[in-house]
């Protein structure tokens, strides 16, 4: 049984990006009605990223809600991480979840090996061949001060270029890997065992520099500066200095939405188009903030000349309840 909702109200939050709905319960989302889905997925669309207040959801619920946009996916084994019990198809975000998986304040590591500081603005899984279309994020437990998440509309950027700029990113490629932001020295011991891992077992993949949405049709700049190594075919002089232009570019603040989280809320984004910014300030925090994640299954990008995104290593996200819904092996980087 379903039900429609006449209440259902969409109000933007930011110029350019962002938009809470009002009118709508998302708990028992099966019981949320054809129209009233319709308003939702437009409100996507359009706004790129949407939020829900006061919703509380529990695993069962926000799995169930994922799945009104699609298949759910997931990476595979542990690559995945933490999840709750019975619900793997959801990633636990929490740093004591990764600290007692890693041993070590690992985020908050890499983020001071970042290149630029920038570096933290991603794409959810930009590294497959076939990138997360929508990421769906619960909060549970936020600190009393900081841990904000901000989005970045991607498809601002690239209508923000001159034209130039536009023409020249419309024929480019970009190589995608884990951790590709960073800066790890063979000198340090614990950088070693990470670049050992990414050798032996990351996800390495050849995007479009330009994303055509396969809904809107909309341009997307699709260059979040934490996957991205280089421009493919240039010079690494050539790629720094052309990259350097566009992920500066990427996050001017008039792309972007910031969101102060409250217990309850649910955030949904369409990864084809944005990219996030996790906090940088919970370090300095005494308050721990748990989030939980599901994503939605996406397509190859494809780019204006047609470009279709290449795989270079390991094996695209699938259908994680074709997958058997069980713990799938593959490879296994941290």
């Amino acid at each position: 049984m379903t039900e429609e909702s006449p209440r259902t109200e969409v109000r933007r939050i930011a110029g350019r990006i962002g938009a809470e709905i009002r009118g709508v319960e998302l708990r028992e989302p099966d019981r949320l009605g054809p129209q009233t889905m319709a308003e939702i997925r437009a409100a996507l669309l359009r706004h790129k990223v949407i939020f829900f207040t006061g919703q509380h959801l529990n695993h069962a619920d926000h799995v169930a809600l994922a799945r009104r946009f699609g298949a759910v996916t997931r990476l595979p084994g542990s690559q995945h991480g933490t999840h709750p019990e019975g619900f793997p198809e959801i990633l636990v975000v929490d740093t004591a979840a990764n600290e007692a998986r890693r041993g070590m304040r690992f985020e908050e590591r890499l983020r001071r090996k970042s290149e630029r500081h920038d570096s933290g603005w991603h794409v959810d899984v930009a590294s497959v061949v076939n990138p997360p279309a929508l990421s769906v994020l619960s909060c549970e437990v936020v600190p009393e001060f900081g841990g904000d998440t901000q989005w970045t509309s991607l498809v601002a950027a690239y209508e923000g270029l001159s034209r130039p700029l536009r023409q020249l990113a419309d024929g480019l490629r970009a190589e995608h890997a884990l951790h590709a932001g960073v800066r790890l020295l063979l000198s340090d011991d614990e950088d070693l065992e990470i670049i050992r891992k990414r050798v032996r077992e990351t996800l390495v993949s050849l995007h479009p520099v330009v994303r055509v949405h396969p809904e809107t049709g909309e341009k997307a700049l699709f260059l979040p500066p934490s996957s991205v190594s280089h421009i493919a075919g240039l010079l690494p002089w050539e790629s720094d200095g052309i990259l350097d232009v566009f992920l500066t570019h990427l996050s001017r603040p008039d792309y972007t939405v910031r969101h102060r989280w409250a217990p309850g809320d649910v955030a949904i984004w369409d990864n084809r188009a944005v990219a996030h910014l996790q906090p940088a300030d919970l370090p300095h925090t005494d308050y721990r903030r748990t989030m939980y994640r599901v994503l939605v299954l996406g397509d190859r990008p494809v780019g204006p000349d047609g470009f279709v995104s290449e795989s270079v290593r390991g094996e695209p996200l699938k259908d994680f309840s074709q997958s058997g819904g069980g713990e799938a092996t593959g490879p296994v980087p941290e």
